[in-house]
Formats: structure tokens, C-alpha cells, sequence
């Protein structure tokens, strides 16, 4: 059932005290929410995502005090990054409090905490006033939702409610900064840069190293069509199409190719490629083509995040 906001915000609550599963929006993509502090509901949650057992979860608030009450210890650079981006797309790793569950962290001694902009995800975390686990409304490793409709088309009635708030802003997952080890690590990027994270900081983010928590959307292969997909530059773009023709379906920055069918043209500026990105592969994932071809965007700081995507995407 998919449902607008108001009164829908009650009836969602009330799901998830049932242990029941709800999809809602947030600025980045849509989650499937359930109780984090439910072993029972956060089971459900992993089964019908179809999540490894080992994979954490984000556990989403509507404030920073709450949030930070399932943290240990919560360092002074926690507070920085909150205080300047929160509510907004930025997760941040610290260590668990004694409460939280091995169920919601994969069994590691941190925690993944974040507080989301997106005014009907506030209604609800309000309202709920505990925690909800909300990785992103889709199937396991495929393409993340960002539309009521995207959700209903991956998890048909295996979700009990989705509330419907329009198309997320942001479009890509929350930036995810591990402050659990002392220093800032930038885990995976997302709409806030480091550039952005170290000028709050005042010191550099430092990149994963082997011990680095396992975190949401960190595996090799993620966020990935069902349509295989290819992620090549600009040259070898007219290659592929060469050789494929009518079997692709291509995902790039210039005008359409009269030998492909089924073309998309992206905007040239990052954030707003990024808006765009899950729903245009989903678009081109479903034309029935044998292959995707995705014109890489520059390697430059502000593509981080997209080409993050993109990379995990198109991994075999």
C-alpha cells in the first residue's frame, strides 16, 4: 500500500511498533524502515532485502540527542559534523552503546547514525522517537529507489506501508564518516564532500584502510542493474556502439546516437547527474537491452560520489 503523509504518518507508526516494515523518503533515497532496537522486525527487514547477516545497517533519528544515545562515546569532531550537517545526508560511524544490538551492526562494536533532512522522514522519526534501521527500499545490491514507485516495483507487498513523498533531492546514498578510531575516515562519499568535511573538521579525511568497518554500499559490487552494464569514456563510447548497436542502451553526456534505441542524455553537473542517476539506469534497465553503456564523468573531486556508484554498478 502506498500512502501520502498526515495522517498515513500515524498508521506507519504504528506498523512499526508492530514490527511491521515501512518504506518512507529521506533527501538521499527511499529506506525500509523497521525498529532498530527489534531483533524480530530487523530479521524481517534482512529477509526480504535478501541482506548478508554481516552487512550493518544505518540507524536513522530525528534528532542528534537521540541519535548520539546509541553511540559510547561521541568525540568532539561527532559534534562538529552534526551541529554543521545534520539533518542531511551524512552518516556518521561512531562506537555502540551497550544497548544496541549485534542485529543492527552486523556484529561489530560500532554504529552507523544519521539524522535525514527530508521533512516527512522527520514526521515519522518524531513521531516513532526511537531509532528505525533504514537501508535503502530495494532488493539487495541492485539499484536504489528514489520514488514510492521504485520501492513498490522491487518489494511488492514484502513492505507493509510506503509512504510517498515525491522524488528524493539528493538521489545517491549519505556520506558515511568513521569517527569510531580517533581520526575522520571518509568510508563512502556521497553529497557532502570532503572538501566540505574538512573545512568543518579542520583537518584532513583520511581514505579506508583494512580495518575500516564494514559499512553500508561498501562491497565491490552494489547499487547494480540487472542488465549488465559497462562504465566506459567518452572514446570508447563510439567503439562500443559500434560493435553493439541496437543491443545497448547508453547512458551519456552528449546527443543521442540514431544507432541506439534507447539512449539517455545526463546533465553535466555532478549533483544534479546524481538526482537523476538510479532512475535512469532503472529506465534503461528495463528497455530489455543485453548491454548498458555508461559514459564515465570526469575523475575529478566532485564526481566522487556518482563515479563511486557508477564503478559498483557496472562490477561484474
Amino acid at each position: 500500500m502506498t500512502e501520502a503523509g498526515g495522517v498515513n504518518v500515524g498508521k506507519a507508526e504504528r506498523l512499526l511498533r508492530a514490527g511491521r516494515l515501512v518504506a518512507f523518503p529521506t533527501e538521499t533515497v527511499y529506506g525500509l524502515g523497521a525498529d532498530a532496537s527489534s531483533k524480530d522486525a530487523i530479521a524481517r527487514l534482512y529477509a526480504v532485502k535478501g541482506r548478508p547477516g554481516d552487512h550493518p545497517v544505518i540507524v536513522h533519528f530525528a534528532d542528534a540527542k537521540k541519535a548520539f544515545e546509541w553511540a559510547r562515546e561521541v568525540p568532539a569532531a561527532a559534534h562538529k559534523l552534526a551541529a554543521k550537517f545534520w539533518p542531511g545526508p551524512l552518516t556518521l560511524i561512531l562506537q555502540r552503546a551497550p544497548h544496541v544490538g549485534d542485529f543492527v551492526t552486523g556484529g561489530q562494536d560500532t554504529v552507523g547514525l544519521r539524522v535525514p533532512a527530508h521533512p516527512m522522514a522527520h514526521e515519522l522519526l518524531a513521531a516513532f522517537g526511537g531509532g528505525l534501521a533504514a537501508p535503502s527500499a530495494n532488493r539487495f545490491g541492485r539499484v536504489s529507489p528514489t520514488t514510492a514507485q521504485h520501492v513498490r516495483d522491487d518489494l511488492g507487498a514484502d513492505v507493509d506501508l510506503v509512504l510517498d513523498g515525491g522524488p528524493c533531492g539528493v538521489g545517491i546514498e549519505s556520506t558515511i564518516v568513521d569517527l569510531s578510531r580517533g581520526h575522520a575516515v571518509l568510508l563512502r562519499p556521497g553529497g557532502i564532500g570532503a572538501v566540505e568535511l574538512e573545512a568543518v573538521l579542520g583537518e584532513p579525511v583520511s581514505l579506508p584502510d583494512a580495518e575500516a568497518p564494514r559499512v553500508s554500499g561498501s562491497l565491490p559490487a552494489h547499487y547494480a542493474p540487472r542488465t549488465p552494464a559497462r562504465l566506459v569514456g567518452g572514446e570508447a563510447l563510439e567503439a562500443e556502439i559500434a560493435r553493439l548497436g541496437e543491443a545497448a542502451a547508453v547512458l551519456a553526456f552528449s546527443a543521442p546516437d540514431e544507432r541506439v534505441d534507447f539512449w539517455l542524455r545526463m546533465p553535466k553537473e555532478p549533483v544534479a547527474y546524481a538526482q537523476k542517476l538510479y532512475a535512469a539506469l532503472r529506465e534503461l534497465d528495463g528497455t530489455g537491452s543485453k548491454m548498458l553503456l555508461i559514459e564515465a564523468p570526469p575523475d575529478f573531486p566532485e564526481w566522487r560520489a556518482v563515479l563511486d556508484r557508477l564503478r559498483r554498478a557496472a562490477r561484474d
